[in-house]
């Protein structure tokens, strides 16, 4: 099944194939690449504040501070780069909508975005004024926010050409479990890694010839799997075994975990949009 704009919201196409021959798109196309270096600086700005901020409610980080100063610092930099983010793509887009418009990355991105938004602005920014603590409505919203990032990840997975960039969200999670896990989980879990990567390059260069397409798709997409429940086990042993510490127990951590890679999630998707 086909998850294009195109798809489910036909009757704006007549406008949406006007929108860069009028102003603002008009203007934005001939300085396309400018708009798009302000959109990857938005990124980087929010993509810092994120990690800083979520890594302190998984319990590393900036030990130092308390999640609720870590936020006061964080928040005016967070909230920049969601609003250059916002303002850079609303641009960027009416400059560029045809192919944004029969794109099913872009839908993974807006659906990543929305549950950005909901799980940074209903969850990790409360869960860090609260330190930690979690209330029924930031439960709520959380819920709320998984259940539509996964819906993400489901067109994601499902858009031919674009599936293979959801190996950044998952490079990006290894490497989160990595930073935070400690003493022996964090040994055993590279090891596997190694493991993992090791056994993949063999099967998918040396026993599948790289131009094996029907063989190495399976085996790839095997081994993603493999790869998932490897990270999630690392992830749920060091989320469980730090118990609930002084700011938060299991939901503020693994919401923190998602609050992360769904912006990873977005802009993976937004950099696919080109392949589609």
């Amino acid at each position: 099944m086909s998850l294009v704009p195109q798809d489910f919201l036909p009757a704006i196409g007549p406008w949406v194939s006007t929108l860069d021959d009028v102003w603002p798109g008009a203007a934005v196309k001939p300085y396309f690449a400018h708009w798009e270096v302000g959109h990857l600086v938005a990124m980087l700005m929010l993509g810092g504040a994120s990690i800083l901020l979520n890594l302190r409610l998984i319990g590393f980080g900036l030990s130092d501070q308390t999640p609720s100063e870590v936020r006061r610092d964080v928040a005016p930099w967070l909230h920049a780069g969601v609003f250059g983010i916002l303002f850079t793509g609303l641009l960027i887009g009416a400059s560029n909508p045809d192919r944004l418009y029969t794109s099913e990355a872009f839908t993974a991105k807006m659906l990543g975005l929305a549950a950005a938004l909901i799980l940074t602005y209903g969850v990790s920014l409360p869960l860090a004024r609260a330190d930690g603590r979690a209330g029924s409505v930031t439960r709520l919203l959380g819920l709320m926010g998984l259940v539509i990032w996964a819906l993400s990840l489901y067109v994601f997975a499902s858009a031919k050409l674009v599936n293979p960039g959801l190996w950044h969200v998952l490079t990006a999670a290894a490497l989160i479990v990595l930073f935070v896990s400690r003493g022996l989980t964090r040994i055993v879990y590279l090891a596997g890694l190694i493991g993992l990567i090791l056994i993949q390059f063999v099967t998918t260069h040396i026993v599948i010839k790289p131009d094996d397409f029907t063989r190495l798709d399976p085996a790839n997409k095997a081994f993603f799997w493999v790869f998932l429940v490897w990270i999630l086990g690392a992830a749920a042993v060091q989320t469980l075994s730090a118990g609930r510490g002084e700011h938060g127990g299991a939901f503020t951590k693994a919401m923190a975990y998602a609050a992360i890679l769904v912006w990873i999630t977005t802009a993976a998707a937004g950099r696919w949009i080109a392949f589609a």
